[in-house]
C-alpha cells in the first residue's frame, strides 16, 4: 500500500505542501523544503512522520557539522588511550565507531522519517559531500570494510531557511517546495488548531493588527506564523480583547509586541512611528 499524506489535525497543510511530500515520496527524492523562519519546516516532517505511523530520526545541522558525522565518527582517540591500558576492547574496531544519524535511519527495522534540519547553516560543500549517500542510500566504512546499505528507503525532508545557495547537483536530486507564507484565511485556520475556540472578533483584530506588523516598510525580520500563535497566547492569558486591541491601534508598538518584534532595530522603527504618529495629531 502506497504511503500518502494528508496532513493531520494539529497541522494545516495546504494542497501544494501535500502534493510535494507525496511526490517525494513516490519518486523516492528528498523532499527539500524552504521558506522563511516559523513557517512550520521542521514541524512539517514530525507531523509526516506521525501521519503515516512512522518513527523519526531528527539532524540538526550546525555551522560545524560535517557530512562524515551523519555516516559514522570513528574515535581513533579513545582507541590508542584504551591500548596503552591494555583494555581488551582495542581488538574490534567497531566499539569506537560512533553512528551516525544516516546509519541509524539505513538500519532501521522499519521505514522512517529522517530530518535533515537547516542544511543551509553547514559549510557550502556540505550538501555536495552527502549526494552519494542520498542518491544510492549507502555508504562504506573503512575501518570495517563494510558497506551499509538502507534496509528500507527512508523518507528524507530536508529544511532550508535561504540563508546560503545550494549547489546545483544537490538540487538536482531533491523535490523542491518553497513554503509561502500563508494568507489570512490559512493563518486563521492554523491559530484555530492552537487555540481552539478563540473568540472570532479578537482572532479578526489580531491578525489585521498583525498583518499590519509584517508589512510594515523598513522592518528588518518579519514576525513568523510561531510568533503570531505565541501573541495570541500572550493576549489570551492577559484576557486582553478586541477593543484593547482596537485602543491600542492608535500606538505603533503593539501590546505584548516582545513576542512579534524580536530585534532592538524593529522596535526602534515602531517607536519612530509612534513618535511621528503623536507629532502629526
Amino acid at each position: 500500500m502506497a504511503l500518502r499524506f494528508d496532513g493531520t489535525q494539529s497541522y494545516v497543510a495546504s494542497d501544494d505542501l501535500r502534493v510535494a511530500v507525496n511526490a517525494a515520496v513516490a519518486l523516492e527524492r528528498p523532499l527539500l523544503v524552504k521558506g522563511e523562519p516559523g513557517t512550520g519546516k521542521t514541524e512539517l516532517a514530525r507531523q509526516v512522520a506521525a501521519a503515516l505511523g512512522l518513527s523519526m530520526i531528527e539532524w540538526n545541522i550546525k555551522s560545524t557539522t560535517r557530512a562524515q558525522q551523519g555516516l559514522y565518527e570513528y574515535d581513533a582517540v579513545s582507541r590508542l588511550r584504551d591500548s596503552q591500558l591494555g583494555d581488551d576492547r582495542v581488538n574490534d574496531v567497531r566499539n569506537y565507531i560512533r553512528k551516525g544519524k544516516l546509519w541509524q535511519a539505513f538500519e532501521a527495522t522499519g521505514k522512517v522519517v529522517l530530518l535533515i534540519d537547516e542544511i543551509d547553516k553547514a559549510d557550502i560543500e556540505f550538501p555536495n559531500d552527502l549526494l552519494q549517500e542520498l542518491d544510492r542510500m549507502e555508504f562504506h566504512v573503512y575501518e570495517t570494510g563494510e558497506t551499509v546499505a538502507a534496509i528500507h528507503r527512508p523518507i528524507v525532508i530536508i529544511t532550508s531557511n535561504n540563508e546560503k545557495e545550494l549547489p546545483d547537483a544537490f538540487l538536482r536530486r531533491c523535490f523542491f517546495h518553497y513554503i509561502r507564507f500563508p494568507d489570512a484565511d490559512t493563518l486563521r485556520k492554523i491559530v484555530e488548531v492552537h487555540h481552539p475556540g478563540i473568540k472570532q472578533e479578537l482572532l479578526t483584530v489580531a491578525l489585521t493588527r498583525f498583518f499590519e506588523i509584517r508589512e510594515t516598510p523598513g522592518l528588518k525580520k518579519k514576525p513568523s506564523t510561531s510568533e503570531v500563535i505565541d501573541w495570541l497566547r500572550l493576549l489570551l492569558v492577559e484576557d486582553l480583547s478586541a477593543e484593547d486591541l482596537r485602543k491600542d491601534a492608535a500606538n505603533a508598538l503593539p501590546k505584548l509586541h516582545g513576542a512579534l518584534l524580536k530585534n532592538e532595530q524593529d522596535v526602534h522603527l515602531f517607536e519612530r512611528l509612534a513618535f511621528m504618529a503623536r507629532r502629526d495629531r
